[in-house]
């Protein structure tokens, strides 16, 4: 690890409680009743209900005689009023704890819910940071996939439809009151999301290492994050049910998650989102798509840590200079996107070549990611990754 972690103070956000295992789920019971809560608003969307991964919640619940109501109205990059009316829900009801079950827009709608439980107006009103002012109502969460880390951030990620912008929501009220990781939920993930939510879980780790705001704490959990994933994504992908492969992606996954919520992101976030946005690609695909290209623009702002990527990811970097080495870590990650064949090229989605302004003027947008980026971006920069990302 690199970095003066002596004459900066480090700050480590994370959840009071993680619990991780293979059947893990079966506990959601047991812990709403620690928060003595007598009615769960489970928070979820129409397909994990149709996979069947809500089960284990209701038997859990049913078992120990805890109420619930059932709110699936979770769309992907989840607009704001998506959040409201899930709130009014929960209050109409007389609801006393959130539960969200799902992949990160499920748990980022709980979150919100949560928040909107204790705080007046809309979710709109709170997004930066710390704009939040009262506690909300107990969170549990629970991910479906292996790769947010929603369930251990205090980061809630909303869209707001009027300006067709991502909003993002810090605060420590955001942080689950207890996160329970079972493998066995995202086993029924498809190759195509095991890939998507797999890498979303890399460029947390990979953005958080060469961030200017890595913490001692955001490396420690980054450095195991990437191994983790270099490591199990493939096999993971190839054979669904593999349990250790996907054990070892929920692990990963969640530690990626504690890495950038203690340290930040940057530029590879900035440039996904207007993929997002605009064309409804999944954010773990978009990420996924910018990540070489922006790695390999930003190799000269850190190679010593991008070097240690390329080790951490396989590759053999004894006798090479830190630039050298730093090289092959975006030689290991364009191996692994391959791998589990995933295309970087954003031709590749069907996008002309004529939106790439479209495209440079949503990364602009994001610029406060730019900042603990390693490497300063410009508009011009921008406007080369894009072109060289085509």
């Amino acid at each position: 690890m690199n970095g003066n972690y002596q004459s900066n103070t480090h700050v480590f956000y994370s959840p009071t409680k993680v619990s991780i295992g293979l059947n893990a789920a079966s506990q959601a019971a047991h812990e709403a009743r620690q928060f003595g809560s007598t009615k769960v608003l489970i928070v979820t969307d129409p397909g994990v209900v149709q996979a069947g991964l809500i089960k284990p919640v209701e038997l859990s619940f049913r078992t120990e005689n805890v109420s619930y109501v059932l709110y699936d109205g979770v769309e992907p990059e989840p607009p704001s009023r998506i959040i409201d009316r899930g709130a009014e829900i929960f209050k109409s009801e007389g609801c006393d704890l959130v539960l969200g079950l799902g992949g990160g827009s499920s748990l980022d709608v709980a979150k919100g819910i949560s928040i909107m439980a204790a705080n007046k107006g809309k979710i709109l009103d709170y997004c930066g940071v710390d704009r939040v002012s009262q506690k909300g109502a107990p969170l549990i969460l629970m991910p479906t996939t292996a790769g947010t880390g929603s369930e251990v951030t205090r980061v809630l990620v909303l869209t707001d439809e009027a300006q067709n912008t991502k909003n993002v929501v810090f605060t420590p009220y955001a942080l689950a009151s207890a996160a329970i990781i079972d493998p066995l939920l995202t086993f029924s993930m498809p190759p195509a999301v095991t890939a998507d939510t797999g890498m979303d879980a890399l460029v947390h780790a990979i953005e958080t290492y060469v961030s200017m705001s890595a913490t001692v704490f955001s490396d420690i959990l980054a450095e195991r994050a990437i191994a983790l994933i270099a490591e199990n994504l493939p096999v993971a992908w190839a054979k669904g049910s593999n349990t250790r492969a996907r054990s070892n992606m929920s692990l990963a996954a969640t530690l990626a998650g504690m890495a950038f919520g203690s340290g930040g992101l940057g530029a590879v976030h900035a440039l996904a989102y207007p993929l997002g946005t605009e064309y409804h690609i999944t954010h773990g695909r978009t990420n996924a798509i910018m990540l070489p290209h922006v790695m390999r623009y930003n190799l000269s702002g850190n190679p010593v840590k991008y070097a240690r990527i390329a080790d951490l990811m396989g590759k053999d970097i004894e006798g090479y200079a830190p630039l050298e080495a730093a090289e092959l870590a975006v030689e290991a990650v364009e191996d692994l996107l391959d791998a589990v064949s995933v295309s970087f090229r954003i031709k590749d989605y069907g996008i002309p070549a004529a939106d790439l302004p479209k495209l440079v003027a949503g990364g602009m947008k994001q610029a406060r990611l730019f900042v603990p980026n390693p490497r300063d971006l410009n508009e011009d920069d921008v406007i080369s990754i894009y072109k060289e990302a085509y």
